[in-house]
């Protein structure tokens, strides 16, 4: 079974674009998550790229922003393609099922919710 849970930050403002062809939207972004137990001299992070479409990519783009602390699930896919030097390029991401937020609201400067 291919499953995956993520509970990270966003490490920067989610990228979204429109795909003509599938007539969708699509959002990219990573999330750095911690790991648990840190050692000494290991990162304290892993960094996993992530894409959601449709309508949870719409959500990601009105509602996450860089920093944010979100819940992310779905299926590790292979990103590998052959460049146009003939090269192949070997990748991964998550590619999202659900999107959630794992904190509660964003505060404005004067306190209140957004």
């Amino acid at each position: 079974m291919n499953r995956c849970i993520f509970v990270g930050r966003l490490t920067r403002d989610p990228e979204v674009s429109f795909s003509e062809k599938a007539q969708m939207s699509i959002a990219r972004f990573t999330v750095a998550v911690d790991r648990i137990p840190k050692r000494e001299g290991e990162p304290e992070a892993d960094f996993f790229n992530c894409v959601a479409f449709d309508r949870k990519a719409e959500f990601v783009e009105q509602y996450w922003y860089s920093g944010m602390r979100v819940v992310v699930s779905g299926r590790m896919q292979n990103d590998n393609y052959t460049n146009k030097k003939g090269e192949k390029v070997y990748g991964v991401s998550l590619k999202a099922d659900d999107v959630e937020f794992a904190d509660g609201k964003r505060e404005t400067d004067n306190g209140q919710a957004q």
